[in-house]
């Protein structure tokens, strides 16, 4: 209903008129120029706090590049911590020299970052410029770390396979899987995928045959059991600090209780924690995180065979298995925050304002945790009270947002009469096929159900 914009006491000017901010909102210009002072920001944020939040980069990925150009591939030649498909983004920097490896590194990131960003924006759908926004606001709150990790190469092709999926099912799950080869963490996603859409043995036999391509090129270039070494390298470490789990154990140190304290690992360069009882707790987590995603999939189960829509089910299921990973990880680095804005973007792609508690949430998460690193890390590698109770409030946020995804996934096995959910008819470079009406324009969308509709 059209109104006359009301003026403030004392003054002339009128307040902007509603429909104007988000005119300026859904501006391509705006949106642009928003990207590209966030990672402004961001790279210089990163170069300005001594060095921390690129530490990994230049101290430890371009190593491993250098190694690998000298013809010592970790992975290959030698066990390595993650996957053999992560060597890929880290030799990539080193084509433009080793001089500029940093500067090529925060590049690539820009531009995998923009590719996703593009992917979101282009057509200028509602949600999916809500999503954007969020997701520019997500990378301002989390800080530096959001760039400085490897973390930040597989975040933006999660995103954008996950807006694929209805619209080009196998490249997407490529994507996916080709993520999951860099770092473990999206096999979460593809787990969340395979129980939630009807296609589930399409999906798990595209994972597969790209999964055995990527071996195979790998024992072609002679890693034989170093290829899977990441698998295991993980397993024998102990309590990392930042971890949910290490919290009890950072406080007892704090207050100097006998055994308790804080070291540097230099095999696994991590700070980790130990103290009574910390060898048993470290052991049980890798069980326990077995367990819980076991847990949390039965949920997921549970919904599809009580009819719960694809629309409501992925992205509350993929926020549960990944706030799980976080949740029971022994390993509780500031990049795994990063993960969680995969989830949330397509749940506000799909299910608009529904989705806004757990946005509001991990934004506020994102935000402690660049607190925490690399503002007061110092404080917290000296067990100080004030910068522990920052990080409990982090740990604890994350126990609601773990909460709430479990409490949304019983949820969707219960019948509801909401049928805001909607899939987008067109994600850049891809359109719905086949198309059902070509007089539905940019704005029609996919509802839950299948149907198409078109927003006034």
């Amino acid at each position: 209903m059209a109104f006359e914009p009301a003026l403030r006491a004392g003054s002339a000017t009128p307040e902007p008129d509603a429909s104007e901010l988000r005119r300026v909102f859904a501006s391509p210009l705006a949106l642009w120029i928003a990207f590209l002072l966030v990672h402004l920001l961001l790279g210089f944020l990163a170069f300005h706090s001594d060095g921390q939040p690129l530490g990994d980069v230049y101290l430890v990925y371009k190593p491993w590049a250098q190694l690998a150009q000298a013809g010592s591939v970790v992975g290959i030649q030698s066990d390595w911590v993650y996957p053999i498909g992560a060597i890929v983004p880290i030799m990539l920097p080193l084509l433009l020299g080793a001089d500029n490896y940093i500067g090529s590194w925060l590049t690539l990131v820009l531009l995998l970052d923009a590719g996703a960003f593009a992917v979101l924006t282009i057509g200028r759908r509602p949600r999916q410029l809500v999503a954007a926004w969020w997701w520019l606001g997500f990378l301002l709150l989390l800080g530096p770390v959001a760039i400085g990790r490897l973390d930040s190469v597989s975040v933006p092709l999660v995103i954008v396979g996950l807006l694929w999926l209805t619209l080009r099912e196998r490249v997407a799950v490529v994507m996916l899987t080709a993520a999951t080869w860099i770092k473990v963490w999206p096999a979460a996603i593809l787990a969340a995928v395979v129980v939630s859409v009807r296609t589930r043995w399409q999906v798990l036999v595209v994972a597969a045959v790209t999964s055995l391509i990527l071996l195979i090129l790998a024992l072609t270039f002679g890693s034989g059991w170093h290829v899977l070494s990441f698998i295991t390298m993980q397993t024998g470490r102990s309590l990392q600090i930042e971890a949910p789990i290490s919290t009890p154990w950072m406080w007892e140190a704090a207050f100097a209780r006998p055994h308790a304290f804080v070291y540097y690992d230099p095999q696994l360069l991590t700070f980790q924690v130990t103290g009574d009882g910390s060898t048993v707790a470290s052991s049980l987590m890798n069980p326990l995180l077995g367990i819980a995603v076991v847990v949390v999939l039965l949920l997921g189960i549970r919904a599809v065979r009580s009819g719960a829509p694809m629309t409501r089910l992925l992205p509350s299921l993929s926020l549960a298995l990944v706030a799980t990973f976080i949740v029971f990880n022994k390993v509780g680095s500031p990049q795994y925050i990063t993960w969680l804005a995969a989830p949330v973007v397509i749940g506000l792609v799909y299910r608009g304002r529904a989705f806004r508690t757990p946005a509001i949430l991990i934004a506020a998460t994102a935000l402690l945790t660049q607190v925490i690193y690399p503002n007061v890390y110092d404080l917290i590698l000296n067990v100080h009270p004030a910068a522990l109770a920052i990080l409990t409030a982090r740990n604890l946020m994350l126990l609601i947002v773990l909460g709430w995804a479990i409490w949304s996934l019983w949820r969707a096995a219960h019948p509801t009469t909401d049928d805001t959910d909607e899939v987008p008819v067109r994600v850049w470079p891809f359109r719905a096929l086949p198309v059902e009406s070509e007089d539905a324009g940019d704005d029609a969308s996919l509802t839950a159900s299948g149907s198409l509709e078109t927003k006034e």
